[in-house]
């Protein structure tokens, strides 16, 4: 049961974006334009990141769904020998700002909605916070958003309750009147160490049985939201 909410955060991926679905094709036209043509190459980094290239999606234990841009870098680079940490982490940010985003619901009238509810809204994500605009300004959301935040905002990503604190702080709302929307026990984990109310959406790669235990709702996807706080 959600009370007295006066803010929404949300995750990015996962949450106002279909994971799979906008993430998954991208990995694999990455993984062909590192390996250059190797097919040996592109499979062990794929192992790395926990991407099933015959099925074209991550496998749930990847690394690369709730982590940082960092996790990609790590995992990648002693597969690209000739590539400076620095030259492939540009890359994949270059690659990533113009990956095509699926929304699981129409974004625009479902957050023009929430604002009409007098409700703040934000975005706390592992992503790179220029990446998350890029993705928000193509969508035609951005401009709903009071606070737009990523790994690189001078926060601790997430599961640490750092960046969930720090909108908090930002918006002068108590950190219990703010419900955490995520699909990923990162988000949900952060939301209650910050004292969060949190609903917990089934767009990403978590399954209800992963995400239940840190939950106050478990919903199909972000359309559910506005009866969920009625």
């Amino acid at each position: 049961m959600l009370t007295g909410v006066q803010a929404v955060l949300f995750d990015k991926d996962g949450t106002l974006f279909d994971f799979a679905a906008s993430w998954s094709a991208w990995a694999a036209a990455l993984l062909h334009r590192l390996s250059d043509g190797d097919t040996a190459r592109a499979a062990a980094m794929a192992q790395a990141i926990r991407f099933d290239l015959a099925a074209g999606q991550f496998l749930h234990d990847s690394p690369v769904i709730a982590g940082t841009m960092d996790e990609p870098v790590r995992l990648l680079a002693p597969f690209l020998p000739d590539w400076t940490a620095d030259a492939l982490k540009t890359y994949l940010f270059r690659s990533a700002a113009l990956a095509e985003m699926v929304p699981p619901v129409p974004l625009a009238p479902l957050m023009q909605g929430l604002r009409a509810r007098k409700l703040v809204l934000g975005v706390a994500t592992n992503d790179a916070e220029s990446i998350a605009r890029d993705h928000l300004t193509r969508a035609g959301i951005l401009d709903q958003f009071a606070h737009v935040l990523g790994y690189d905002s001078g926060f601790t990503p997430k599961p640490a309750p750092d960046m969930l604190l720090g909108f908090a702080n930002f918006t002068g709302l108590e950190a219990g009147r703010v419900v955490m929307v995520g699909d990923s026990t990162h988000d949900l984990v952060a939301g209650r160490a910050a004292g969060m109310q949190t609903v917990a959406v089934l767009t990403g790669m978590a399954t209800q049985a992963d995400l239940a235990p840190y939950a106050d709702l478990v919903l199909p996807d972000i359309g559910h939201l506005p009866q969920a706080l009625a």
